[in-house]
């Protein structure tokens, strides 16, 4: 029986609509799939940009406005990789035509938006793309707290460090626009460092937080930290910034538990460093474990043991999952209601902030 024929349209062509392109190209090199993934049509506002990415990556054809996608009968997925404050009237046009709907982090502008997207694509398959799930470190970190190694967890700290706010020389960006962003680090950075917590480390249950400001004139937060209360009683920090210097994308997180811990740095990414405190003290030791197999998360769909993956397989994998997910029939995740579970907790942290209080979530 020959492959379904999944019809796909991109909305987007700067770096995540890359990213996203890489990965259709890429899947089935490393799925096996009941799916062909056809790139039908990518949208974008710069038509001679436009022309060059559709050619370099495969795009059938082009269009630029995104409302003629969601018309079209043929096509079945509609990929979300806009601004931010494009993604909430695409994706619930999308899912309300019956569309298969995925969207970049973060979900939305606000809390309530996310929770009108997330109700619109409650009876359609959806995904948001949080890649860095797919990172063998991290899905192997949740196999570790799964399998108990870690024991009781009493600390959960990360951070988010980029340091492009301090160079004079980088054209402006409607990342650092709140209308068209939302925010700054809280949406762009810290959505992931949220996520990744929520992921491992389970529900949060309050906050407390301070933002700052550093470009004179900017309405968007250059830099948040944030203290956390998580459900299980454990503790934590997160701190986002794009004014880091010296950090060009420093995505981490230490996890302190009675049994050991795990400690994850984006920046080493086929590496987690574990420590098994139920050995006897005197071999206590972090070990920098190479996760590329054996027996470790996609080292089955990669390459042989010792071969390194890169950025790109985050992307690979999480469309391989949900493709596989489709379809078998299960659920994926992460989907629009885990982003909302993100949205909420950006809220509290905003919220946290203005009131210089703690925020209760739960």
């Amino acid at each position: 029986m020959a492959n379904r024929i999944l019809k796909t349209a991109l909305i987007g062509q700067g770096f995540m609509g890359r990213a996203h392109s890489n990965a259709y190209h890429q899947v089935k090199h490393f799925f096996d799939l009941p799916f062909e993934i056809e790139r039908t049509i990518i949208c974008g506002r710069n038509q001679a940009t436009l022309d060059q990415m559709a050619a370099t990556w495969g795009w059938n054809e082009t269009a630029t406005d995104w409302r003629t996608l969601i018309e079209r009968k043929d096509i079945d997925i509609i990929d979300i990789a806009t601004p931010n404050s494009l993604h909430a009237e695409i994706a619930i046009a999308a899912a309300e035509a019956g569309k298969i709907v995925f969207c970049e982090k973060p979900l939305a502008l606000t809390e309530a938006e996310g929770e009108r997207m997330a109700a619109a694509a409650k009876h359609v398959p959806n995904m948001v793309w949080f890649n860095y799930r797919r990172v063998p470190a991290i899905a192997y970190t949740r196999r570790l707290i799964e399998e108990d190694r870690l024991g009781r967890i009493y600390h959960y700290r990360a951070t988010y460090l980029q340091e492009w706010g301090t160079d004079p020389t980088r054209p402006p960006s409607w990342k650092t626009q709140k209308a068209v962003a939302g925010s700054g680090v809280l949406g762009d950075l810290l959505s992931h460092v949220v996520d990744t917590a929520l992921y491992l480390n389970g529900d949060i249950k309050a906050v407390s937080a301070m933002q700052q400001t550093f470009a004179e004139g900017r309405d968007i937060d250059d830099a948040a930290l944030v203290l956390v209360r998580f459900a299980n009683g454990s503790i934590g920090s997160f701190e986002a910034t794009r004014y880091a210097t010296g950090c060009k994308n420093a995505n981490r997180y230490e996890i302190h538990g009675a049994k050991g811990m795990a400690a994850f740095h984006l920046e080493n990414l086929n590496h987690l460093q574990f420590l098994d405190a139920t050995e006897p003290r005197n071999l206590h030791g972090i070990r920098n474990m190479l996760v590329t197999g054996p027996d470790h998360p996609f080292s089955g769909n990669f390459w042989k043991p010792g071969h390194v993956i890169g950025y790109e397989h985050t992307f690979i994998a999480a469309l391989g999952e949900f493709l596989r997910a489709l379809a078998d029939g299960q659920p994926f995740h992460p989907n629009f209601d885990d982003a909302q579970r993100v949205q909420r907790v950006l809220a509290a942290i905003e919220k946290a902030s203005q009131t210089e209080r703690w925020i209760e979530l739960l």
